[in-house]
């Protein structure tokens, strides 16, 4: 199954109204769908997001578990227990789960995240009670054998040479993530380190599953043409049953004050062109203050959102010494984050220089602030990009989904546009000067053999 990409990219749904509408009078600011919302008996929380526009349905269960709840020297179990996840229950053999959604009209799939696991199905509306029994069945009845664990281990072990081993910039952000965090485990990768994936057995499967896996540690998200008491109905019906587990708080090791900025340099015959990153370290939506938060969403976009923003319009259009430029933030985490620049020089440009010019542009943000143009800007991209999302079915259900098993507050998924249309400039120049602080910061050099 596929691992999440942890990058933040706002992608939300708005209710309805345009771009200029919404910035005219921020009374009117659309909220986020409606969210109808319960919780079962047995603990395990529902949310509903109603939208008739087509007969179909996207059907998601996410557990609060992921690769930063794993266990010392068990990496990778919450990935490897998502593909054991389809090797069947009493009810429906090893391999079917796919192939009866398939044979429905269906498509399914599952992905792993530092925070949370979440298994997902997209089918018409009418085959929503399948949906919910079979995805019922595997929370409590999943069976695992060793020749099973051991064929998919060996799966799980060529999925990380293909996306991590045999890509330098994948191992580079590896090396990165282990040197941003030292003691929390978000330096983890989310796949696992390869000689401790190697190690894992049924038992390790078994003991995750047995400890994670139940309704009051898992959230029911369901988004379509559907109502949302029917849903409530359903889920009592099929989920219902299932018995509730004593869950441990969720305690992480947190990171030790950074005091000394940390510079990686990794050479690799396979690269062609030479690239650098930073990374500093970033408060989540969980952890930080909301206002702080959704100024570094706005900031974000002003330094690398497209070809309008300062990076990419001064470094590759005007100046043409980087080939690629950005940056990205990921808000939506259960501890603190980070807030990443890159960038790619173009040809005869020296990887320092480019450093160099990109810390120039943050300082001028530090020290001077954002203009009211840049911010006007900036939120109307954002808020547009929210607009063309309500396209997607299932994009909501992620948003939703994601926020929820990361610790974020509902009325915050909800107003996230409104509370975006309030960020000022000043607040985006403190937010800035609190993150971009050199010794709370990674840096990464990417370059070719030899070079």
């Amino acid at each position: 199954m596929k691992k999440l990409v942890t990058r933040v990219i706002v992608f939300c749904v708005l209710s309805g109204a345009s771009v200029s509408t919404a910035l005219a009078d921020t009374g009117k600011i659309p909220t986020l769908f409606d969210p109808k919302t319960t919780t079962l008996e047995n603990g395990m929380d529902v949310v509903v997001i109603e939208d008739h526009r087509a007969p179909v349905v996207t059907h998601m269960v996410w557990y609060r578990a992921g690769s930063a709840d794993e266990p010392a020297g068990k990496s990778g179990i919450a990935h490897f227990l998502e593909h054991l996840m389809f090797k069947g229950t009493k009810k429906i053999p090893s391999g079917q789960f796919s192939a009866i959604v398939a044979q429905n009209g269906g498509q399914d799939n599952a992905f792993t995240s530092s925070d949370y696991t979440a298994y997902y199905q997209n089918a018409s509306v009418d085959k929503l009670p399948l949906l919910m029994e079979m995805e019922a069945d595997r929370m409590t009845n999943l069976i695992l054998s060793d020749d099973a664990v051991g064929a998919e281990l060996q799966v799980v072990l060529e999925e990380r040479s293909q996306r991590t081993d045999n890509n330098p910039n994948a191992l580079l952000g590896e090396q990165m993530g282990a040197a941003q965090f030292l003691a929390h485990p978000y330096g983890t990768p989310v796949i696992g380190w390869r000689h401790e994936i190697e190690q894992l057995t049924t038992q390790d499967a078994i003991n995750w599953y047995k400890k994670h896996y139940a309704p009051n540690n898992a959230i029911l998200v369901v988004a379509g043409d559907v109502d949302a008491n029917d849903v409530f109905e359903l889920a009592k019906k099929y989920y219902g049953p299932a018995k509730p587990i004593e869950i441990e708080p969720r305690v992480r090791l947190q990171e030790p004050p950074q005091l000394a900025k940390r510079i990686l340099v990794m050479k690799d015959k396979r690269v062609r062109e030479p690239s650098w990153r930073q990374v500093y370290l970033a408060p989540s939506a969980r952890t930080g203050d909301l206002g702080e938060v959704r100024a570094l969403e706005v900031l974000t976009e002003i330094l690398g959102g497209g070809v309008t923003s300062r990076l990419y319009s001064k470094l590759v259009i005007d100046e043409k010494i980087a080939a690629s430029v950005g940056s990205y933030y990921r808000s939506g985490s259960f501890d603190p984050s980070g807030f990443t620049l890159y960038g790619v020089p173009s040809n005869g440009t020296n990887l320092g220089e480019l450093e160099e010019k990109i810390a120039a542009i943050i300082s001028d943000v530090v020290e001077k602030g954002v203009t009211e143009e840049e911010v006007t800007r900036a939120k109307k991209q954002l808020l547009a990009a929210a607009i063309y999302a309500r396209d997607s079915i299932s994009g909501a259900a992620n948003i939703f989904g994601g926020a929820l098993a990361s610790g974020e507050a509902l009325d915050n998924i909800v107003n996230w546009p409104a509370q975006i249309n309030q960020v000022t400039a000043e607040q985006i120049q403190q937010a800035a000067k609190k993150v971009f602080v050199d010794r709370q910061s990674v840096v990464g050099h990417l370059l070719p053999e030899g070079k």
